[in-house]
């Protein structure tokens, strides 16, 4: 199945300050999710940003937020945003497509793509976007997640299916700006 960009939506979890450092390229994660969060903003695709426990954990990282115009930031104190109820009355809760990142890929990111494939929603989770304190971990949850019916994808694979075609002025500014 393609991702199409009408009737999908970006899910960022849990980039917070606190946890961030610990995480195993967590700078890389945190640029690619950036990535992510721009070429959404720029093609309206609506986001959606998590935060666990903002008070033990800090708020999100604001280059995530900076990127992520006019996002909408929940809280939550269950790892799956899908069990907390957190997502309710956001883009997710309207979306049939899901693109999810985020941290940590075992834990909340697992547990929140596992619980929107079980509610109906196709799920794309960005690979390169995702990180956990253990590169090992984070393989685990791939696997796990690939085998339980979500879709492992690239970020050129997000925007090159949202673009659908090349030759527009949309295309040409994307490409620019983001495809290099």
């Amino acid at each position: 199945m393609l991702m199409k960009r009408e009737g999908a939506a970006l899910l960022i979890v849990d980039l917070q300050g606190r946890l961030l450092p610990a995480i195993h390229d967590g700078e890389a994660v945190i640029a690619e999710a950036v990535w992510l969060a721009r070429v959404a903003a720029r093609m309206g695709v609506p986001t959606v940003v998590s935060e666990q426990y903002p008070k033990g954990l800090g708020h999100t990282d604001p280059r995530v937020l900076e990127a992520a115009e006019g996002a909408r930031v929940v809280e939550k104190l269950h790892f799956s945003c899908a069990s907390d109820g957190c997502l309710a009355g956001t883009a997710i809760d309207a979306a049939t497509q899901v693109v999810v990142c985020g941290t940590e890929s075992h834990v909340c990111v697992l547990q929140t793509a596992l619980g929107l494939v079980e509610a109906g929603k196709s799920v794309f989770l960005v690979a390169e976007a995702c990180g956990s304190r253990r590169a090992s971990d984070k393989a685990a949850a791939l696997s796990r997640m690939a085998a339980a019916g979500v879709t492992i994808v690239s970020r050129e694979m997000v925007a090159f299916e949202w673009l659908g075609q090349a030759g527009s002025d949309e295309f040409r500014a994307i490409s620019r700006d983001f495809l290099r």
